[in-house]
This record gives structure tokens, C-alpha cells and sequence, in this order.
């Protein structure tokens, strides 16, 4: 089987985006899955859908 090439994109103060479909494993084992064929991961760690995007991010205050 050969692998296939996944584009991953870093957008700066938002999500990693990442061409789905995808699972991700988390460090405690836990498996999350998406069938969308794009996926925003949490970087912000704000989610509360971590690790998904939930937009989070956006909601920060700028002083």
C-alpha cells in the first residue's frame, strides 16, 4: 500500500487545516475521526470541541 500525500495548512493565529478525511490521536490514546474533507485542528487550545476548531481562536481580546 502506498502512502498518500495530505496537504497541511498552518493559518497564523487560527487552526491547522488539514485535507481529510482524517483520525487524529490524542496523547492519552483517545481517537477522534472526521470524514469532511477538510479539518481544522485546534492550535489555540481554546476549543471546546479541542481538537477540533471550534472558532475559539476568533474570541480573543486584542489590548
Amino acid at each position: 500500500m502506498t502512502a498518500q500525500r495530505r496537504t497541511v495548512r498552518v493559518v497564523r493565529g487560527g487552526p491547522v487545516l488539514v485535507e481529510g478525511p482524517i483520525d487524529i490521536e490524542l496523547p492519552d490514546g483517545t481517537r477522534v475521526e472526521s470524514d469532511r474533507f477538510m479539518v481544522a485542528i485546534c492550535a489555540c487550545g481554546r476549543s471546546k470541541n479541542y481538537p477540533l476548531c471550534d472558532t475559539s481562536h476568533r474570541k480573543r481580546r486584542r489590548r
